[in-house]
């Protein structure tokens, strides 16, 4: 029977890539850092392996973010467990900030100067999606 990934694995795992996407660096370039293969560090992003705290350490200094950064608007442990970011993004943003589509659309809109613009773009859109949910 197949290991379904614990969820907060998978998150961090997936800031992990959100990152390293962030900053332009490959799979390979960040297991070479850490002395492992790309294999190991798609492992990782996708929740199949768990990052020890020493390697998240060592992740969050490669790529230059600090370590509860990987863990900002991670889903709940559970009961009694405390929430580690009040009012973090819904895990929705996080799925589409992690694509090389999100991850470029935003790198885009945000060199744009203009706020007037930005929010015509946005405007656009929602006027686009509200078009295809009717």
């Amino acid at each position: 029977m197949a290991k379904i990934p614990n969820p907060t694995d998978k998150y961090v795992g997936s800031r992990v890539r959100m990152r390293r996407m962030m900053l332009g660096m490959s799979q390979e370039k960040l297991a070479d850092a850490l002395g492992l293969t790309f294999q190991q560090i798609q492992k990782y992003e996708k929740g199949t392996n768990r990052i020890s705290a020493s390697r998240l350490q060592a992740i969050s200094q490669i790529l230059d973010t600090p370590v509860h950064f990987f863990f900002e608007g991670a889903p709940h442990a559970g009961k009694g467990v405390a929430p580690i970011a009040e009012g973090a993004s819904s895990s929705f943003v996080t799925d589409f900030l992690t694509t090389s589509d999100g991850l470029a659309l935003v790198k885009a809109f945000v060199k744009i100067k203009d706020a007037g613009l930005r929010r015509s773009i946005v405007r656009m859109v929602e006027a686009i999606t509200a078009e295809r949910s009717e």
